[in-house]
């Protein structure tokens, strides 16, 4: 099968996270504070429903790898592109907790189905020595995503179901790109091609190391994507247009994470590792210290996006060089874990805030 451009698959690849991982998954965390007040849902109840995307995509994502070598990377990609169309018209029509929560399920369903087509796609389409910074590329299609989510705050200012169904027509949009720019390939590969070698145990046990660092990660992220702006309009007294300003600079900042393999390369992959978790619990603080500092706020943004793009770009090349060939497996499963995590943190995050309330938490 003919190989194509790495770039132009990143770039289609990104546009498509964008949409699935971005606005239906993401994007959650910036409407929370006005789907609080006008469906009256407590800080605990809304934690457990922003874990349910989560915990959708982790278990939507460990049988991808089979739906998409049935349904092939094509149609994969489509149905993805679907759930997180019918998830996002759902949460804008939402008129209670299930409802929401169905909506929710269906964007998670969404990103656990997306990711897997993309690098079935990848692997069949995209020259093998290219894996790791095209991958890179399109897990920075988030920062797109959620950056692209904030006019959306700034024009409908306290109208989020206006702006969620923008997000559905986007979504919409999606499906369509992925029928036309997508190729129709599955994940089997040639009859004379080289089988994958045998996972050994040193290669298990690097991959559970991986793994439980993008749990961990994934746990303490959940405080900030899932609480983050209603932090700063319930503690610092922010409006939610001031808020919409923290997503921009996630998603802009986020951007950064496209360069992460090669800054890796040459710089370490373990020194790089250590410096964006040192960025990350320096937003966190930085947030939790002056969450009624608007540049103080946008600032622990812009480190938060950085390093939270630059760490899921890490874990997911570090699992494509670990086990060469297994697409299904090495990317996969940090990409679970840290889904994981933030399943886990989403709702013990939210019971802490509805126990204790912020101020505590802060101090």
């Amino acid at each position: 099968m003919a190989q194509i451009s790495g770039m132009r698959f990143a770039l289609t690849g990104a546009i498509l996270i964008a949409i699935s991982f971005g606005l239906a998954r993401f994007a959650f965390g910036l409407f929370i504070p006005q789907i609080r007040d006008e469906l009256g849902i407590s800080a605990n109840i809304i934690g457990a429903i922003a874990a349910l995307p989560f915990i959708s995509f982790v278990f939507v994502s460990l049988v991808a790898p089979w739906i998409t070598k049935y349904f092939g990377a094509r149609n994969t990609t489509v149905l993805s592109a679907v759930f997180g169309a019918f998830g996002l018209a759902l949460i804008s029509q939402a008129a209670g907790p299930i409802s929401l929560s169905l909506g929710v399920l269906a964007c998670g369903i969404c990103t656990g189905l997306m990711m897997p087509a993309l690098t079935s796609a990848m692997q069949a389409l995209v020259d093998r020595a290219i894996h790791g910074r095209v991958s890179s590329v399109m897990n920075a299609g988030t920062s797109i995503g959620v950056a692209f989510s904030v006019p959306a705050v700034l024009f409908f200012v306290e109208a989020w179901r206006y702006a969620y169904l923008s997000f559905t027509l986007f979504a919409i949009f999606g499906v369509m790109l992925a029928w036309y720019l997508i190729p129709s390939v599955s994940k089997l590969t040639p009859l004379d091609a080289a089988p994958a070698p045998k996972i050994t145990g040193q290669q298990w046990w690097r991959l559970l190391r991986l793994c439980l660092f993008a749990f961990a990660m994934g746990f303490i992220a959940s405080a900030y994507w899932t609480f983050g702006p209603d932090l700063v309009t319930t503690l610092g007294s922010l409006s939610s247009k001031q808020s919409g300003w923290l997503w921009l600079a996630v998603g802009i900042a986020g951007l950064g994470g496209a360069i992460i393999s090669d800054l890796a390369d040459r710089n370490n992959p373990a020194i790089t590792h250590a410096l964006m978790l040192m960025m990350l619990a320096t937003s966190l603080t930085l947030l939790a210290a002056s969450p009624n500092q608007i540049y103080l706020a946008v600032f622990s943004a812009l480190v938060f996006g950085l390093a939270y793009m630059s760490l899921t770009g890490l874990y997911l090349m570090t699992g494509i060089r670990l086990l060469p060939g297994r697409l299904s497996i090495g990317p996969v499963l940090p990409f679970v874990a840290c889904a994981l995590g933030q399943a886990a943190g989403a709702p013990v995050i939210g019971l802490l805030v509805s126990d204790f309330g912020y101020v505590l938490m802060a101090n």
